[in-house]
């Protein structure tokens, strides 16, 4: 048996995070969202908003980031690894920019295949904006609208994550991987 590795993916302000670190505090391994630190160390060298500035390095970053998470789950042999966000966010944040990638963006997505991705839909009641999210809450819709073409492109079957408590999300994710 090997790792079992589940993305949950959704727009900018979701939940995504919260329900990672619920995770984590039940005892799931989880690898979280890069795409923070890669802005993060962009400010540390003088480039406030990467992904706005060159979003092709900010994309090969993240995807360089993403296949090396990816390839470190299966370190976790026997177990279910969670992902904050997964390799095809990538094109999708790509494609609703309207820019343009490589090849080999497709290649990652195409060689790179997830067990289960659970999607998280915009919710107005907790959207916010912080110092490294700068979308609006339309923008989120259409990144979310992205990111359910960008992975059913890659045939993946996307599971709706329903509005609830933090608790009940994550209760209703561990019920459909039967934990």
């Amino acid at each position: 048996m090997s790792t079992k590795k589940i993305v949950i993916t959704g727009g900018p302000g979701t939940g995504k995070s919260t329900l990672i670190n619920d995770l984590i505090q039940r005892g799931y391994t989880c690898l979280e969202e890069i795409s923070r630190q890669v802005t993060l160390n962009a400010k540390k060298e003088g480039v406030d908003q990467l992904f706005l500035t060159n979003p092709l390095l900010f994309s090969e970053l993240l995807l360089k980031g993403r296949q090396k998470q990816f390839l470190d789950a299966d370190m976790f042999k026997n177990t279910t690894v969670f992902f904050d966000r997964g390799i095809p966010d990538v094109l999708a944040y790509m494609d609703f920019i309207g820019d343009t990638y490589p090849q080999y963006f497709v290649d990652a997505c195409k060689t790179h295949n997830y067990d289960m991705v659970f999607i998280l839909k915009p919710w107005e009641a907790i959207y916010t904006s912080d110092n490294e999210r700068y979308e609006s809450f339309d923008e989120a819709l259409k990144i979310h609208d992205n990111l359910v073409n960008t992975y059913k492109n890659y045939n993946y079957t996307l599971i709706d994550v329903p509005f609830d408590t933090v608790e009940n999300r994550t209760n209703f994710i561990l019920k459909v991987l039967g934990h």
